[in-house]
C-alpha cells in the first residue's frame, strides 16, 4: 500500500468532517466552558472513531463493493434499510436547512452597511445563488469545492495565528462551576458536537480505495478523525479564549453565527475580513457537498432523468423543504444542526452496532477490539446523544 494512498484516505476522512459544523462549536459549548467542552469532544471523537471501525469491519465482511445502504439491507434486511434511507434523507435535509440559515445570516451581515434584508429574503437569495451551483453537476462542483476547501484551511490557519495569542487563561476557566452543577449545559452541547464528527458515509469507498488493507484503513480512520479533534480544539481555544465571561454568555443569543463573528472581530479590519472569509468558506464547502449529495440521492430515489426538466424538478425537491424550514427558523443554525444528530446517530452508531453484532455470530474476519461490552457502550453513547437532543428540543 503506497504512502500517498494512506495520506489521501486520511485527508478524505478529515475533510469530510471539518465543515460548517465547527462554526457552531463555540456557540454550543460556551455554557460549559473550554475544558469541559474539550473533555466532552474527546469522548465524542472516541465514539465516532469506534463506530467508524465497526463500519469498516462490516464492510470487509459483506464485500468492498457495497455501500452503507447496501450493507444495511444485506445484514439487517429491508426494514432496517428503509430506516437507514429515511435517516440519510432527514440528515441531508437538516444539514441543508442549517446551512441555509447560516448562509443567510452571513449574507445579511455583509450587506448590513448598505441595506437590511428580512431573514426570509436573505435565505431565498442565498438558496438561489449558491444552490444554483449544484446544477453544474458533480465534476464542476467537485473542482470548486477542492479550491474552496484549500482556501478555507488557509483562512483557518490565519484566524488561529491571530486569535490564539489573544487567548487568556481566565477566560478558559469560565463556567467550570456551572458545568459541574448543571447537567443541562452538557446536554445542550452534545448533539451539535456529534455532527462535527460525521464522516462514516465515506468509509465504504475508502475500503475499496485501500483494497481492504486493515492496518492502513485503521490508521486512516483513526488519524483522519483525530485531525478534526485537534483542529476543533484549537478553534475552541481561539474562539473562547479571547472572549470575556459576558461575551461568552451572549454567544447563544439571537443570530448566533453573526454574533460569533462580531464578538471575535469587534472592529472592522484585517481580522474581521479573514474571520468572515473563513466562516463563508466553511459554510460554502459544507453546503455544496451536502446539497450535491442530497441532489443525487433524490434524483435516484425519485427516478428523475438528467434532462433540464428532470434536473429542475430534482433541484426543487432538494431545496424547497429545507428552505421552508430555514424561513420558519431564521435563527436556527445551531438548533437545526442539533436536530441533525438524531438521524446521524442512526447511521453512525445504531446501524453499525446492530450489523456488527449480527455478523460476529455468523462470519470470521477482522473484528474491532472490545467485544460485546464495547458494542453495548457505543449503543448507550448513541442513545445518550439522541436523548440529549430530544431533551434540548423540549
Amino acid at each position: 500500500m503506497t504512502r500517498s494512498k494512506l495520506i489521501g484516505a486520511t485527508l478524505i476522512v478529515a475533510g469530510t468532517s471539518i465543515g460548517a459544523g465547527m462554526l457552531a462549536l463555540p456557540i454550543s459549548t460556551a455554557a460549559i466552558g473550554f475544558w469541559p467542552a474539550l473533555a466532552l469532544m474527546t469522548a465524542v471523537w472516541a465514539l465516532s472513531g469506534y463506530c467508524a471501525l465497526l463500519v469498516m469491519e462490516v464492510n470487509l465482511k459483506v464485500g468492498s463493493d457495497v455501500n452503507l445502504h447496501g450493507m444495511t439491507g444485506q445484514v439487517l434486511g429491508p426494514m432496517a434499510q428503509g430506516i437507514g434511507a429515511f435517516a440519510m434523507l432527514a440528515l441531508l435535509y437538516a444539514l441543508t436547512a442549517a446551512y441555509l440559515t447560516g448562509g443567510a445570516s452571513l449574507l445579511s451581515l455583509k450587506l448590513a452597511p448598505w441595506l437590511t434584508l428580512p431573514p426570509a429574503v436573505a435565505t431565498a437569495i442565498f438558496t438561489v445563488l449558491v444552490g444554483g451551483v449544484v446544477l453544474l453537476g458533480m465534476a464542476s462542483v467537485d473542482r470548486l469545492v477542492r479550491v474552496l476547501f484549500g482556501l478555507k484551511m488557509v483562512a483557518l490557519v490565519a484566524v488561529l495565528l491571530t486569535l490564539l495569542p489573544q487567548a487568556e487563561g481566565a477566560n478558559l476557566m469560565v463556567n467550570l462551576a456551572k458545568a459541574a452543577q448543571d447537567g443541562g449545559v452538557w446536554v445542550a452541547a452534545l448533539p451539535v458536537m456529534i455532527t462535527s464528527f460525521g464522516f462514516h458515509v465515506c468509509i465504504p469507498p475508502l475500503v475499496r480505495y485501500l483494497d481492504g488493507d486493515v492496518k492502513t484503513l485503521r490508521t486512516a480512520l483513526l488519524v483522519g478523525s483525530a485531525l478534526p479533534l485537534a483542529c476543533y480544539s484549537l478553534w475552541l481555544l481561539a474562539a473562547l479564549g479571547p472572549l470575556s465571561p459576558s461575551e461568552q454568555s451572549a454567544l447563544g443569543q439571537g443570530d448566533a453565527l453573526a454574533g460569533l463573528v462580531k464578538a471575535l472581530s469587534p472592529e472592522s479590519g484585517w481580522l474581521g475580513q479573514v474571520l468572515t472569509a473563513f466562516a463563508d468558506l466553511a459554510l460554502l464547502t459544507s453546503f455544496l457537498g451536502v446539497t450535491l449529495s442530497l441532489f443525487d440521492y433524490l434524483a435516484e430515489l425519485c427516478r428523475r432523468d438528467r434532462t433540464v426538466s428532470g434536473r429542475g424538478q430534482t433541484w426543487l425537491l432538494t431545496f424547497l423543504p429545507p428552505l421552508a424550514l430555514a424561513i420558519y427558523l431564521p435563527e436556527g443554525f445551531v438548533a437545526v444542526l442539533g436536530f441533525a444528530a438524531l438521524p446521524l446517530v442512526v447511521l453512525m452508531v445504531l446501524l453499525p452496532v446492530a450489523m456488527a453484532h449480527r455478523l460476529r455470530g455468523q462470519s470470521e474476519g477482522y473484528q474491532v477490539a472490545g467485544g460485546r461490552p464495547a458494542l453495548a457502550l457505543a449503543l448507550v453513547g448513541g442513545l445518550t446523544v439522541m436523548g440529549a437532543q430530544l431533551a434540548t428540543a423540549m
